[in-house]
């Protein structure tokens, strides 16, 4: 099994001492988000837990606590942007998230510390030379302690549409796509990074070399875990999506860096009310098992092929 921690919410900047309380009582429980009476009793046992895939924008609540992850296979993805407070009102300073990725990645390897520079949003003020200066900075100073840099543009759904409206309009179109990925895949070649796009349709490796990515790579994991895995594509991801099959442990509404792009959550009340009900010592991520609820036990298996590698 892969385990997510996670798409939905940022566990390690803000739920790392419950995540921590899972693990060493070896089971999470997991509300369906399509049906919220529904929970899932999953095994964290290191037995079934091939890989664990951590996605956060602040990494160094997790430093203190590496060794606790000693009997588990990980690697972090951090998203690093170039914006400011307009757009990432509650994210620590840059700085500090900075020196705690290098940190991470001394600690655990550049190769399980991927960065994202993503979503990228094209509008008046947030132009292709903003991105370009800002990438370019963040790769400088990235360089040497990863290998991988992931990106995506911003999708428009309608939560997202409505939050991001204070930036003004968004011009984001296939051409100006083209042209800011043409720039910025030679100074990522510059600061030895591998570039990757993020669930997009749109060809870029033809004309610049940026293949699409996998965020949950089923080739990075049987390098850090040194055996080959046997699993297929996400089927509960979107078409566009690379990634391979995995268990998310997140809970939607419950992101509290209140970034205006945000997937994940609805609006800033909502994820506030939602923030409010959280226990550390609860198996659940928000909230107690309520009586109407139902836990079934989701049954875990390792992912490694049972045919014996040779070399």
């Amino acid at each position: 099994m892969i385990l997510s921690v996670s798409r939905r919410t940022d566990i390690p900047a803000f739920y790392s001492e419950w995540f921590f309380r899972r693990l060493q009582e070896g089971y999470v429980l997991v509300r369906n988000p399509m049906n919220v009476h529904q929970i899932s009793r999953i095994s964290l046992d290191p037995q079934v837990i091939d890989c664990i895939v951590f996605w956060t924008k602040d990494p160094g609540r997790m430093l203190d606590n590496l060794p606790l992850l000693e009997a588990y296979n990980y690697y972090f993805q951090v998203t690093i942007t170039g914006y400011g407070k307009t757009v990432e009102p509650r994210l620590a300073p840059k700085e500090r998230i900075i020196s705690s990725f290098k940190e991470l990645s001394d600690r655990i390897g550049k190769e399980k510390t991927i960065w994202r520079y993503d979503p990228i949003i094209i509008t008046k003020e947030l132009n292709v030379e903003f991105h370009l200066v800002e990438f370019s900075k963040l790769a400088r100073s990235l360089s040497g302690h990863t290998e991988r840099c992931v990106i995506s543009f911003l999708d428009l759904y309608k939560k997202t549409e409505r939050n991001i409206k204070p930036l003004g309009q968004t011009l984001m179109s296939e051409e100006i796509m083209l042209r800011l990925a043409e720039r910025l895949a030679p100074i990522a070649r510059d600061y030895g990074l591998t570039l990757e796009t993020c669930s997009e349709r749109i060809d870029l490796m033809t004309p610049f070399g940026i293949r699409h990515g996998k965020c949950i790579d089923p080739k990075l994991i049987s390098s850090i875990i040194e055996q080959d895995l046997v699993v297929g594509k996400d089927p509960n991801q979107r078409l566009e999506c690379g990634c391979v099959s995995s268990v998310d442990i997140g809970a939607y509404n419950t992101c509290s860096h209140g970034c205006l792009y945000c997937y994940a959550n609805f609006n800033q009340q909502t994820v506030e009310n939602r923030v409010r009900l959280h226990n550390p010592s609860s198996p659940l991520l928000i909230g107690e098992i309520a009586p109407e609820d139902r836990i079934i036990e989701r049954k875990m298996k390792s992912l490694v092929s049972p045919q014996l590698k040779l070399f």
